[in-house]
């Protein structure tokens, strides 16, 4: 039987590109562990924020903490249930590098019946020393239309939680 995480392990690529602005930005996932997810998004002269400055725009930040937190929410579930954000609070600590790539690495510590909670950093050379820092909640089992996770989930033969059939 396959684990939950594993799941979300064989879906996060295909999750993320379900996401028009994901896919936009180039969004790439480097790991996906139990409450665990790390998130990239390699430098591109268009996402540049500032052109004097060279540095990713902090909405591109933003999108990376945001996709990296629900990420780990998924793979800390036990089954598959659609998610949606519920409260992203932001920390913005210093410029991104010029012309760096930014990382995103978000932990989901605690899950109950209705929400998870994650803590994430965005960094470029050095998770110590973040570019962002990230507190966020989750809606757990958020509706029952069809997300996006989901139409990818079932195109690969799996059966979200709840379902009908």
């Amino acid at each position: 039987m396959t684990r939950p995480v594993d799941m979300m392990r064989q879906l996060a690529p295909q999750v993320l590109m379900a996401s028009p602005h994901a896919a936009a930005i180039g969004m790439e996932v480097v790991s996906i562990d139990p409450a665990e997810a790390v998130l990239r998004v390699r430098f591109r002269p268009d996402l540049v924020g500032d052109p004097d400055t060279g540095v990713i725009a902090g909405g591109v930040v933003t999108a990376l903490l945001d996709h990296t937190c629900g990420q780990s929410v998924m793979s800390a579930l036990e089954s598959y249930q659609p998610i949606a954000t519920l409260d992203l609070r932001i920390d913005y600590m210093r410029p991104a590098g010029s012309g760096l790539d930014i990382f995103c690495h978000a932990h989901c510590y605690k899950v109950t019946r209705s929400v998870a909670f994650v803590r994430a950093q965005a960094y470029d050379l050095d998770r110590e020393d973040p570019v962002a820092t990230a507190q966020a909640a989750f809606m757990i089992n958020a509706n029952r239309a069809m997300s996006p996770a989901e139409t990818v989930a079932r195109a690969l033969g799996h059966e979200p939680d709840g379902a009908k059939g």
